[in-house]
C-alpha cells in the first residue's frame, strides 16, 4: 500500500514538473498586438513575396502560425463590420455593426454608425463586448487598451467600450473621441502635437510605437491590447510600403518588449475591389451587366402595394439594396406583415437584375444554411425588411443619395497570422473564419471570450 501511495506521489510530482516546463516554454503573453489590414489578399501577398524585406511580411509568413485561407461568414463586408467582427468574435447579427452607415427609422435618414449626440463619435452602436472589454473585466480595469487607425470606425470599433483611448487620422490631423473618459493626457498631447505623414500606414505605425514609449503597455503583469489598422492596394508598391510599416511596428515593439511576451495577430478587414472601371470593362469584354435603380424599384413596389391594399406610402425608405416598410401604416391598416412581405418578395423577383429577395421574417425564422451569410449580416434593429440580391456585375444606383456600387458574389481569401509568444512556425491549409480570432486570443491570454462569441479557438 505504501508503494502505491509513493507511486501516485511520484506521478503527481512528475506531472507538475511537466506542466511547469510547459508554462516555461510558453508563458501567457502580456501584450496582444492586433493588426487589421484593409484589402489584404492571399494572392497578392504571395505574388509580391520575393520583394519583401526580412522584418515585415516575410518574417510573419516564415515565422508565424499562418492560416492561409480565411474569410468572413457574412455579407456585405466593409471596414466597420469587419473591425467589429474581429474585436467581438461575432457577426453583425449579434454585434449590430452592419456597415459604416445605417438607415435610422427614428431619424428617417442615413447615419454614421459611430454617431453619438454627446460625444460625436463613440462605440455606442456596438451591441456586445469586445476582446479589449473582456481584458478590462478580467483585470478589474488594469489592462491598457488603445487603438490607432486611418479611420474613426476602425479605431473606435477595434478599441471597444472600455478602452483607454482611440485615435485616427482625419483631414490631415490626429483625432480622438471624448467618449473615452477620463481623457488620456498623453494621447491628447499626441493628437495635438503630431501631424500625420503622407504615408498613412507609417503614421499609424509610428503612433503605435509611440504608445509603447509613453505608457506601461506590455510592460507589467497585466495583459494589454494594442489594435492597429492599416490598408493596402493591389499593387506591388503598396505592398512594399505596407511591408515597411509592418517592419517598423514589429521591430519597434520587440525592441522594447521581449517577443515571447507579445502575441501579434494579423488579418484583413475585407476585400472590396476598385469599381471605377467595372462598367467600361464589362462593356469592353462583353461581361453581362446592367443597372439597378433602388429608388425606381421602391416606387414601383409602392405602386403595386397600393393597387393591392389601397393607395398609401408603404415603402418608408430605401438604402443600398434594402427596402424599409412603413410599419405604423401597415399596422393601422390591419395588414398582416407576413402577407405584405411575401407579396413584395414575389413582385421584386420579377424585376431585371434581381437574383433573390430575402425578407426579414424569412431571415429570422429559417435555419437554412443557404441563408447563413445573409442572416449573419442582418441586424433586426438596423436592417431593412426586404434585402435584394442583385446579379453579380450589375451596378446598384441610389438616385436620392447619388451613390452607386457594383454587386459582387466572389469571395477573396486572406490569411490570419499569429506570431510571437513562442508559437511554432506553420502553414495551415484548412479554411477558417475571422470569428475564431477573438476566442483564440482569449484562450491564449486566459480570459473569457467576448459575450456574443460562439466560435471555437483555432488552437
Amino acid at each position: 500500500m505504501r508503494n502505491r501511495y509513493l507511486y501516485i506521489t511520484l506521478l503527481a510530482i512528475l506531472g507538475f514538473s511537466a506542466e511547469s516546463q510547459g508554462l516555461a516554454i510558453r508563458q501567457t503573453p502580456r501584450l496582444v498586438v492586433s493588426i487589421q489590414i484593409d484589402q489584404l489578399t492571399s494572392d497578392a501577398l504571395e505574388n509580391y513575396a520575393p520583394a519583401y524585406g526580412d522584418d515585415g511580411l516575410r518574417r510573419l509568413l516564415n515565422q508565424g502560425l499562418v492560416f492561409k485561407h480565411a474569410s468572413y461568414t457574412f455579407e456585405p463586408v466593409d471596414a466597420a463590420s469587419a473591425s467589429a467582427t474581429i474585436a467581438t468574435g461575432s457577426t453583425p447579427y449579434y454585434h449590430g455593426i452592419t456597415a459604416s452607415e445605417w438607415f435610422s427609422r427614428e431619424a428617417m435618414r442615413q447615419l454614421d454608425i459611430l454617431y453619438d449626440r454627446e460625444h460625436k463619435q463613440s462605440p455606442a452602436q456596438l451591441m456586445v463586448s469586445t476582446l479589449g472589454d473582456e481584458m478590462k473585466v478580467a483585470t478589474d480595469g488594469a489592462s491598457r487598451v488603445y487603438a490607432f487607425a486611418p479611420t474613426a470606425e476602425c479605431a473606435i470599433l477595434s478599441a471597444g467600450h472600455a478602452a483607454d483611448g482611440a485615435a485616427w487620422i482625419q483631414q490631415g490631423h490626429w483625432k480622438m473621441s471624448s467618449y473615452y473618459a477620463p481623457v488620456d493626457y498623453w494621447l491628447r498631447g499626441f493628437c495635438r502635437d503630431y501631424v500625420p505623414d503622407a504615408d498613412t500606414n507609417m503614421s499609424v505605425a509610428k503612433a503605435a510605437v509611440f504608445c509603447i514609449d509613453k505608457t506601461t503597455v506590455g510592460q507589467d503583469d497585466n495583459v494589454d491590447l494594442l489594435s492597429i489598422s492599416l490598408t493596402v492596394k493591389p499593387t506591388i508598391d503598396s505592398y512594399l510600403s505596407l511591408d515597411q510599416s509592418l517592419a517598423f511596428i514589429i521591430n519597434g515593439i520587440t525592441s522594447r518588449i521581449p517577443l515571447e511576451r507579445i502575441l501579434f495577430v494579423v488579418t484583413c478587414t475585407g476585400i472590396r475591389e476598385e469599381e471605377e472601371n467595372d462598367n467600361s470593362n464589362n462593356e469592353r469584354f462583353r461581361i453581362p451587366s446592367g443597372k439597378f435603380y433602388t429608388g425606381r424599384t421602391a416606387g414601383l413596389l409602392n405602386m403595386y402595394l397600393g393597387a393591392v391594399y389601397g393607395s398609401a406610402q408603404y415603402i418608408e425608405a430605401n438604402y443600398k439594396n434594402q427596402l424599409f416598410l412603413n410599419h405604423k401604416l401597415i399596422e393601422s391598416k390591419n395588414i398582416n406583415m407576413g402577407d405584405i412581405l411575401r407579396q413584395s418578395q414575389e413582385f421584386l423577383l420579377q424585376m431585371a437584375g434581381v437574383r433573390n429577395v430575402y425578407t426579414s421574417h424569412q431571415l429570422m425564422t429559417s435555419d437554412s444554411p443557404k441563408l447563413e451569410r445573409i442572416r449573419n449580416g442582418h441586424c433586426v434593429d438596423r436592417s431593412g425588411d426586404l434585402i435584394i440580391e442583385v446579379a453579380p456585375g450589375w451596378k446598384i444606383i441610389n438616385e436620392d443619395t447619388k451613390t452607386s456600387y457594383t454587386s459582387r458574389s466572389a469571395l477573396a481569401q486572406f490569411p490570419i497570422i499569429f506570431f510571437g509568444n513562442e508559437l511554432p512556425a506553420q502553414q495551415v491549409e484548412r479554411p477558417v473564419t475571422t470569428e475564431h480570432i477573438a476566442p483564440t486570443v482569449a484562450r491564449c491570454i486566459r480570459i473569457r471570450a467576448p459575450n456574443a462569441c460562439q466560435a471555437e479557438p483555432l488552437f
